[in-house]
């Protein structure tokens, strides 16, 4: 009788399961993406909406950590915006491991209504639930970390960091924010793709951490991110001392609702593209479409 504790030895002639190190395959990976979308579009309406509250709030703990690490780093533009990225990659791993409903990573649902597994009116009820929560859950924490007082951190530093982020969001003209919404949702939607290779935690924290940190790094933009980064701007643009170390003038002209308007539009539209023509249709065609 086999002694079930001891490995097979080198010449035993026995192979070791590897099934918990071997990625899975691509194909595999597109069986996957499409199982959890069907399950996605599935979900009640209040966990939906829980869930996906709690997404916009992880994405926007992201851009705190973000907004910290761009303040007064002395580093040069390329190692910031490289440092920047990983750490706002946070937010992505919260939501991936923690579990939430992030409207980006939603946009995989393509794949699933290309199929024929979804049906549009499930894709649009997810989309449209996902988007709202995501919309409270950012704009919340816009909130509780203005009312909190640590963008007062380097004698208004940060908060001078938030106006100047949320300015240059709300300058972008529509077909630039557009463009720069499609590349970013390519990236993300990416990130969320190599997950489904995963086995381990700590094997979707890697997959998550270089395709985010591209993105942020590159200067793309994230509808959700943006949800936290703009009213968090406007909040900071009425507080005198940050307004004066942003040296701004004049200070936060832009950072209106109708500026969070302008920018999430055109992004929104952006990472729909992106995400769902780009990652989700494409691999759909590869993996999932019948060829004859």
């Amino acid at each position: 009788m086999t002694d079930q504790s001891t490995p097979p030895g080198p010449d035993s002639g026995a192979k070791p399961d590897l099934g918990v190190i071997d990625a899975y395959t691509p194909a595999q990976m597109a069986r996957r993406v499409e199982t959890a979308g069907v399950a996605k579009a599935g979900l009640p309406l209040v966990p939906l909406f829980a869930l996906a509250v709690l997404a916009g709030a992880f994405i926007a703990f992201g851009a705190m950590f973000y907004t910290v690490a761009m303040t007064n780093h002395g580093l040069g533009l390329g190692p910031a915006r490289v440092l920047g990225g990983a750490v706002f990659s946070l937010g992505l791993i919260l939501v991936v491991i923690g579990g939430a409903e992030l409207f980006t990573g939603n946009v995989l649902l393509v794949m699933g209504w290309a199929d024929g597994k979804i049906a549009t009116k499930g894709v649009l009820r997810n989309w449209g639930v996902a988007y709202a929560g995501n919309f409270v859950g950012a704009v919340g924490m816009a909130v509780l970390a203005y009312a909190s007082s640590y963008m007062d951190m380097g004698s208004g530093a940060v908060g001078a960091t938030a106006i100047k982020i949320a300015t240059a969001k709300v300058e972008l003209d529509f077909m630039t924010a557009f463009f720069r919404g499609v590349l970013c949702n390519t990236l993300v939607c990416l990130a969320v793709w190599l997950c489904f290779a995963a086995h381990t935690v700590v094997g979707k924290i890697l997959a998550i951490l270089f395709p985010i940190s591209a993105f942020v790094a590159l200067g793309f933009e994230h509808s959700i991110a943006n949800m936290y980064f703009i009213p968090v701007g406007m909040l900071a643009a009425g507080n005198d001392a940050y307004v004066a170390v942003a040296g701004l003038l004049p200070a936060g002209a832009g950072l209106t609702v109708g500026g969070l308007l302008a920018n999430l539009v055109p992004v929104t539209l952006g990472n729909i593209v992106g995400g769902g023509l780009f990652v989700a249709a494409t691999y759909y065609l590869v993996y999932l479409r019948p060829h004859s």
